[in-house]
């Protein structure tokens, strides 16, 4: 295969719970990783926040207005974000997913990337998801090529799983002993299940929080193992991955723990989230020695504590093996955003289902 130089790629992220945007530089030539650079994180404001959060569930031709507005504040927030890394050669932009719907073969992310790259005057590679679902995949979840890469760069040749806890969970199973992320056995992985997302909700409807700092109403708690029992019924968690999750599909959630206290709601539903990750490794092939954690659920200490309780193997923050928790998604898709660059696969059929290995972005240059 030919040799690329190595670049830095800037790689930007606004995830499901709308805090607001990440942005991060790696330097890569699109296989390996040669080094992490500066971040940044640039928070939505409440109104701004509001305006997104009115286009989630809606499908482009469900109201353009409504999409229009939201697309804006994305883009606006996106390009202060660009601004802060003028050394950037290309970026990674994912856009703000409001709606996905595997079964369906479509996704909605909002965030017109040939518009943001003119608006910042740089080169813009994204819609990252639409090729990989026109080849049969799920669109999701595109960070395991990343994980991958992180595992070869840490010398990590045994099994080791990455499990993303933002409002949707989703683990990789990365063989770093292979080369190539793209072959048959170097990944498995998919969408766990619900994860800080209900328990967002929940709390911001009854205390107006944001969420469960370190997890500490959940702690105070008791979980309702009835509810866990009813919601395991559901025959996601038997079906054989790939496979991916919307924030919202899970929205039975609310009235199974409505009778319950604040606490103890907190409760069930953290342990849920950690109890979908337990259950995630009846379609492993092979135990993980070593459990890496990301995503803001990490703080959660409840969280990480169930996680501890379920799970055989080390069970760890990143920031245990020098990886930045904040900044992995972000740094993710300036990692595929170069791939894209190099023609190089971005999913493959153990990812995302894709019939075959698939790259997927559209590449707009700066007007």
């Amino acid at each position: 295969m030919a040799q690329f130089e190595p670049i830095w790629a800037l790689g930007l992220m606004s995830g499901t719970s709308i805090d607001g945007v990440d942005g991060a530089m790696l330097m890569t030539d699109g296989q390996t990783i040669h080094a992490f650079g500066d971040s940044h994180f640039r928070p939505y404001s409440k109104s701004e926040r509001e305006v997104v959060e009115a286009a989630f569930g809606l499908w482009p031709e469900d109201d353009p207005e409504i999409i229009a507005i939201a697309e804006k504040v994305v883009r606006n927030a996106h390009c202060e974000v660009i601004e802060q890394f003028p050394d950037a050669q290309t970026v990674g932009f994912h856009g703000q997913t409001v709606a996905h719907d595997p079964k369906g073969g479509r996704t909605h992310q909002i965030g017109d990337g040939a518009k943001l790259a003119r608006d910042a005057g740089r080169q813009v590679v994204w819609d990252f998801r639409t090729d990989d679902m026109a080849a049969g995949g799920q669109g999701a979840p595109l960070a395991p090529f990343f994980h991958h890469a992180c595992a070869r760069q840490l010398g990590m040749a045994r099994p080791v799983a990455f499990v993303n806890l933002g409002g949707v969970g989703n683990v990789t199973l990365v063989d770093g002993s292979k080369y190539s992320p793209e072959g048959p056995d170097s990944l498995l992985a998919f969408d766990t299940g619900p994860a800080n997302a209900p328990i967002n909700d929940l709390l911001s409807a009854r205390l107006g929080l944001d969420f469960d700092k370190d997890g500490d109403i959940a702690a105070k708690g008791i979980v309702n193992t009835a509810v866990l029992e009813q919601f395991f019924t559901n025959g996601y968690f038997l079906t054989t991955p790939p496979k991916s999750l919307d924030r919202n599909s899970f929205s039975e959630l609310d009235a199974l723990v409505k009778p319950l206290s604040v606490e103890d709601a907190a409760a069930t539903l953290t342990a849920l989230a950690a109890s979908c990750v337990y259950a995630a490794q009846m379609h492993f092939s092979h135990d993980p020695y070593r459990w890496l954690i990301c995503g803001g659920g990490r703080k959660n200490i409840s969280l990480i504590n169930g996680l501890k309780q379920r799970l055989g193997g080390s069970v760890d923050a990143v920031e245990a093996v020098g990886l930045d928790g904040d900044m992995l998604e972000a740094q993710a898709f300036a990692y595929l955003s170069v791939r894209v660059l190099r023609g190089l696969p971005t999913s493959s059929p153990t990812t995302t289902g894709c019939k075959a290995p698939v790259c997927g972005g559209i590449i707009s240059d700066a007007k």
